[in-house]
């Protein structure tokens, strides 16, 4: 294996890497807010026009620390604080788990807190650890929201699939009553075993399904699909991010000659490269995207999970 290759591999990070603040000492939410810097509140002031005309239906969502505008929101809009966001997981503490990093993204607009499980599974012979991220917006484009996010600990990748039969994301707009909704997120630590449990009944079932190279390199090529008369360039680069995830799943020293060649293995490689591969263009907010793949679930590994299913 060349040099460069073997730090492709060696060098993997998780996704919220280089992100946040770690705040692992952290005995509270109130002192991992304290430590990541989000000891701030948000305050809400009319909108006016040039000469002072109040604009009725709406508010502007500011920064207390600095003035900063975050969002203009409408009446129904309820602030949740950064601290009244994250307090519910404090009791969450008592049953071991433990805070890891915090951060805000866009600018304040958006707030997160990452807290690592208690609990270690064995999934098809892997130590993979569940995390839990809580986040919540400020500029009123998003939810307050608790996500489950399992790990593979051998290469960090994250094996977040969409599966029927069992939720690892709970979320809320900033409307209602917040108060009686934020008591249903102490159902997280629920919500994460149910998911872990049936997480590895899924993948025991996909290690079971056979898949032969030329399959594999079928299933490529379905994921990574060429477009309808394509340029030059766009074809040198779909060769180049196939090339990669076939590298990924063919000599991946955590998959080779460990993991048979099997749907499994074909999930983890992609989960390989969609959460650590290089981006053919790598813009300013490429890392915060990725966060939010993390969060949100990533398209690609769901589309290769639905098409290793055709293969069952």
């Amino acid at each position: 294996m060349s040099a460069n290759v073997e730090t492709m591999f060696y060098t993997r990070v998780a996704p919220w890497h280089g992100l946040g603040v770690c705040v692992e000492d952290a005995l509270s939410s109130g002192e991992a807010i304290e430590q990541s810097g989000l000891n701030w509140d948000v305050i809400q002031r009319p909108i006016m026009t040039s000469n002072y005309t109040p604009i009725p239906g709406y508010k502007a969502n500011i920064r207390d620390s600095d003035e900063k505008i975050l969002g203009v929101v409408t009446d129904r809009y309820k602030v949740v604080q950064n601290s009244e966001a994250f307090a519910f997981t404090d009791s969450l503490l008592g049953e071991g788990v433990r805070y890891e990093t915090a951060g805000a993204l866009q600018e304040g607009r958006k707030i997160w807190l990452l807290a690592k499980l208690p609990d270690k599974y064995i999934i098809e012979g892997e130590q993979i650890e569940p995390y839990l991220v809580f986040s919540s917006s400020h500029d009123g484009n998003g939810a307050i929201k608790v996500a489950m996010t399992p790990v593979r600990v051998v290469c960090q990748n994250t094996l977040n699939i969409a599966l029927a039969t069992a939720r690892r994301t709970w979320s809320t707009v900033h409307v209602g009553d917040l108060a009686r909704k934020m008591d249903d997120a102490h159902n997280t630590l629920l919500l994460a075993e149910n998911y872990m449990g049936r997480l590895g009944a899924e993948f025991s079932r996909l290690s079971k399904i056979k898949l032969t190279d030329a399959k594999v390199m079928e299933y490529v090529d379905m994921l990574l699909p060429m477009n309808d008369n394509p340029t030059d360039t766009h074809k040198k680069n779909i060769a180049r991010i196939r090339e990669d995830l076939k590298l990924r799943y063919f000599d991946a020293p955590d998959l080779k000659g460990i993991v048979g060649k099997n749907a499994y293995r074909f999930i983890c490689a992609v989960s390989d490269f969609a959460t650590h591969a290089k981006p053919l263009r790598e813009t300013i907010s490429y890392r915060e995207n990725m966060f939010a793949k993390t969060v949100d679930g990533n398209p690609l590994i769901d589309k290769a999970y639905e098409i290793v299913q055709s293969a069952a």
